[in-house]
């Protein structure tokens, strides 16, 4: 059986787009994964980053963290997704922050 990995690395960018063409024949099965690097910055009052997640355009989870202040820090997030025949698969990260440079946004998406 074919195993597929589709990665999409925005870098420093506040946005990172995964788009999976549909496969006509047949079902797949993803392990999605989204990993969010930051790192404060020093003298920021206040740091906070926050990282949302969209899959085919419905939100699909959101969290906003203080960020250490002594490194770098950062969110990741995992799910399991069912592709069917004929359907694409799209997932967008969005990130915000405050005090914080962003360091590196990454989505990748394995077949299991």
């Amino acid at each position: 059986m074919p195993t597929e990995l589709w990665e999409a690395d925005a870098g420093d960018a506040g946005v990172a787009h995964l788009d999976i063409p549909a496969d006509a024949h047949r079902d797949r099965r993803f392990e999605v994964s989204v990993d969010f690097r930051v790192a404060a910055v020093p003298g920021a009052d206040e740091a906070w980053h926050l990282l949302r997640v969209l899959i085919d355009g419905a939100q699909q989870w959101s969290r906003r963290e203080s960020t250490q202040a002594d490194g770098a820090d950062g969110l990741d997030w995992r799910v399991a997704r069912v592709v069917p025949a004929g359907q694409p698969l799209r997932v967008a990260a969005v990130t915000e922050v405050r005090g914080v440079r962003r360091l590196r946004l990454r989505v990748v998406a394995e077949e299991t």
